[in-house]
């Protein structure tokens, strides 16, 4: 039988995405996001289409790397300017059933009770279709912003994130018992006191007393996302993740990268499908090859070399204005361990100079990028699920809404024919439509030690 593949759009609150300077085509509705039925109208044609996910992508700080200063990424638009990603969910959340959200925030900048309360409130808003796409952050831009001096060096940052997750998981699973709600109108009890317990945590980076202040909503704790490259970003993921974003051009690369992610998270005493993985790809399509060929034509005229080149800076932490410094810097990066690797000299994609990483990221941001009808699409995506053991896409788009448009026109129609896509969404929350069991986390995952059981 053919596996069902799982697709989320991928996205972000601002102009240029992944595909840098493609705002300026004609067709290219994203310099609207700041328009609510911007996301409206997007989130009806992915819930007509049978995505699972809106995936939403987020960064706080500007891409200054290139350069020496932010210039080149105002003036192309490389993401920024940015709005915040969680504002957006209510609204298309009220016009959908099943489309879900997974949003990333960086917990390096978040208190842990409002956060654990946001996520909680985004999860009884969507009747528990919410996701948290878990980043550490890598922009030195973001954490001056965010009132510090610099950004943590990067395997701080993960030990950071291991005690942050388990005061969330203590906020979400163990603070209030299930049955903690009585809303008794007659004894005029709400909620049982004796129910809901203090989280009280000192630890090295975080001091916390305190109850969660919401009552358990749909999840409780949302569906988990990481995209960690690194030995520590890997780790992390196989303990957390239920869901795992992962990138790069070959498929034997990757195969190779999803089998370690799955051996860890079995040695963590999960098991391997536990974690659904989903690969970056952008799908250029159209009713015939021809016409889609024409359409990449088309596109490749708005890319933006040096808009490419910042948002790569701001991922690995190198400044590609000066070829000379790139390989040496590689190694040493503090930002993206993964992108250093794959877009310098010597590494995976085997980039020989610095205009030959402009052009690989000027569309699609680094990830395949596929090119041709409905037939040729899915034949490729079928082999990179099943050569790499993939679960799932995140697409990203090229033009703005008009990526997404041929891909639920064309493209998806072809893998339901195949059986390769649903026709029909499951019931449930997120969690029960992308694992087809309960609504909470599996006993296995590290929250589950966080729960109370109820007397």
């Amino acid at each position: 039988m053919a596996r069902e593949l799982r697709l989320n759009a991928f996205a972000m609150n601002c102009v240029g995405h992944q595909s840098q300077g493609l705002w300026r085509h004609p067709r290219d509705r994203s310099a609207e996001y700041w328009r609510l039925n911007h996301w409206v109208e997007l989130a009806r044609l992915l819930e007509r289409g049978k995505f699972d996910g809106l995936f939403l992508a987020d960064v706080v700080g500007v891409y200054d790397v290139y350069g020496g200063s932010p210039d080149t990424a105002l003036r192309e638009a490389v993401q920024v300017p940015t709005n915040d990603p969680l504002l957006i969910i209510p609204p298309m959340a009220q016009v959908t059933e099943n489309l879900a959200f997974a949003v990333t925030v960086n917990l390096s900048h978040e208190p842990p009770l409002p956060f654990a309360r946001r996520m909680s409130t985004l999860d009884h808003l969507t009747d528990g279709r919410i996701g948290w796409n878990i980043v550490t952050g890598y922009l030195d831009s973001g954490a001056k912003g965010a009132g510090r001096g610099q950004q943590v060096a990067h395997d701080t940052r993960y030990d950071i994130a291991e005690e942050f997750m388990d005061i969330q998981y203590s906020f979400w699973e163990g603070s209030w018992e299930d049955d903690a709600v009585r809303r008794d109108h007659e004894a005029g009890v709400f909620t049982e006191p004796g129910k809901v317990h203090r989280v009280s945590h000192d630890g090295e980076y975080f001091k916390v007393d305190g109850v969660h202040l919401c009552e358990p909503s749909p999840q409780r704790t949302p569906v988990l996302y990481q995209a960690g490259s690194s030995s520590k970003g890997t780790a992390f993921a196989a303990k957390h993740a239920e869901c795992v974003f992962v990138g790069g051009h070959s498929r034997s690369k990757t195969a190779t990268d999803v089998a370690k992610l799955r051996a860890l998270a079995a040695e963590s005493g999960r098991a391997p499908s536990d974690l659904l993985v989903f690969g970056l790809v952008t799908v250029i399509t159209a009713a015939t090859d021809e016409e889609a060929e024409a359409k990449f034509e088309d596109y490749k005229q708005y890319v933006s070399a040096p808009g490419a080149l910042a948002l790569m800076g701001g991922w690995t932490g190198i400044d590609f204005s000066k070829p000379e410094l790139v390989a040496a810097n590689a190694a040493n990066s503090n930002a993206i361990q993964g992108a250093a690797a794959a877009f310098t000299r010597g590494g995976p994609s085997e980039h020989v100079d610095v205009d030959s990483i402009g052009r690989s990221v000027g569309l699609g941001g680094g990830g395949p990028v596929l090119v041709g009808g409905a037939k040729k699409i899915a034949d490729e995506l079928e082999a990179w699920a099943a050569e790499s053991d993939l679960d799932g896409f995140n697409l990203a788009y090229v033009v703005m809404p008009e990526t997404f448009s041929d891909v639920v026109d064309h493209l998806i129609p072809e893998l339901q024919r195949r059986g390769s896509f649903k026709k029909e969404y499951a019931a449930g929350t997120y969690r029960e439509k992308l694992f087809g069991r309960g609504a909470r986390l599996e006993e296995t995952h590290p929250a589950a030690t966080r729960r109370r059981k109820s007397l």
